[in-house]
């Protein structure tokens, strides 16, 4: 990926990159919405990503390029408005220069730049945020600054909320930028606070990316959002997270039934989360796959971020020996499901399972056998 990117790079601006920077792709493996509301959530970085590229320029331009769209974009240093149309890909890294200040960081002010993604996109393996953190890394090496990396993460969650509009939690971003190879990212929302949790031998993530609507801001991730932060109000805490159960289900003559639901799912979620880190840490991948299970089932009739396509890519894999578990991974809405598998399931599975969701929807899911990555880091040019 590197030699396509430098390649592409001289080809589009006639000389070669100063800095390149890449992000993975992520995989939220249990924790749905919990993370906006003060949860914890499990998530894994894999090894796939979002790449940039970048080398300064001194007439305050910016040339904005990437491999997912035509043409090229060009800004002045001043030009940090969000932008609309088939240039709106470009508000993930203007985005992250519009939150640096707000973290006392220095911004570059003439560059030219390139982002290419051997991700997915629209899958929910978070390829915005990928974005946003190679971004970031490529600026900060551009103006020779390298602040934490909890500061990186924040910068790019930032972005997301304000620039892009998105009201996410730190679970992309966290787990981008805190990724380590064989294992998952634990956060604790409310710091935020970030630890590792070793991927037990033999565990294996396959996705299959349903093709189906994946768009955030279309108003119903908001809509969620707003019901949680709806129910915490009427429970009378500051999150959900600091609700229980009990609480929530005492509450249910109060609550209007469809936030009832999404306090439900989202406490319940948090229990999950926990129940899997501890069965992960013994090892025990049954156990974990069937609170993965458990998980989409809270999505698919709380939380209602399922879809009927999704629900048949889980209702499969669940069915088969080599299935631990599976579930809707990101947002919900449509993109993408995964499945925690053993060693014995292969493509010969995979045909299986993208054969049936065929004959039922008359398209094929896109398939990936993804395995663990590090987290987002500069790479040497």
């Amino acid at each position: 990926m590197k030699t396509a990117l430098v390649n592409v790079f001289r080809a589009t601006f006639g000389r070669a990159p100063e800095f390149i920077s890449r992000a993975p792709g992520r995989i939220e493996f249990i924790g749905n919405h919990t993370d906006y509301n003060g949860g914890t959530v499990l998530g894994a970085a894999i090894d796939r990503g979002v790449w940039v590229a970048l080398a300064k320029r001194d007439d305050g331009q910016r040339r904005w390029v990437s491999d997912q769209r035509e043409g090229v974009v060009t800004l002045s240093a001043e030009g940090v408005a969000r932008q609309s149309g088939v240039q709106s890909w470009v508000n993930y890294p203007l985005g992250v220069l519009a939150a640096m200040p707000t973290f006392g960081l220095r911004v570059p002010v003439g560059f030219d730049y390139l982002a290419m993604s051997d991700l997915p996109t629209g899958a929910g393996l978070s390829s915005s945020a990928a974005l946003e953190l190679a971004s970031g890394l490529a600026f900060l090496a551009a103006t020779q600054q390298r602040p934490s990396r909890e500061t990186l993460v924040s910068v790019g969650k930032h972005a997301e909320n304000h620039f892009v509009g998105v009201p996410c939690g730190i679970l992309d971003q966290g787990v981008s930028g805190f990724g380590r190879k064989n294992h998952l990212v634990y956060i604790d929302c409310r710091g935020p606070r970030f630890s590792t949790v070793p991927l037990p031998d033999g565990a294996h993530f396959w996705i299959f990316n349903t093709h189906t609507k994946h768009a955030l801001v279309d108003g119903l991730y908001a809509a969620r959002h707003s019901e949680c932060m709806a129910a915490a109000k009427t429970l009378g805490v500051g999150l959900l997270v600091e609700a229980t159960p009990v609480t929530v289900r005492a509450a249910e003559n109060t609550l209007a039934p469809a936030v009832f639901k999404r306090a439900r799912h989202v406490v319940e979620e948090i229990a999950r989360v926990e129940q899997a880190s501890a069965a992960l840490r013994a090892g025990d991948r049954a156990a974990v796959g069937k609170l993965l299970t458990a998980s989409h089932r809270s999505s698919q009739s709380l939380f209602e971020n399922s879809t009927a396509e999704l629900d048949f890519l889980v209702d499969t894999l669940v069915g088969m020996p080599a299935v631990f578990g599976s579930r809707l991974t990101g947002g919900g809405f449509g993109g993408a499901v995964m499945a925690l598998t053993s060693g014995d399931f292969g493509d010969a599975q995979a045909k299986a399972v993208s054969d049936a969701y065929e004959k039922r929807y008359g398209a094929r899911p896109d398939v990936l056998h993804a395995q663990t990555g590090d987290g987002a880091a500069l790479v040497t040019v």
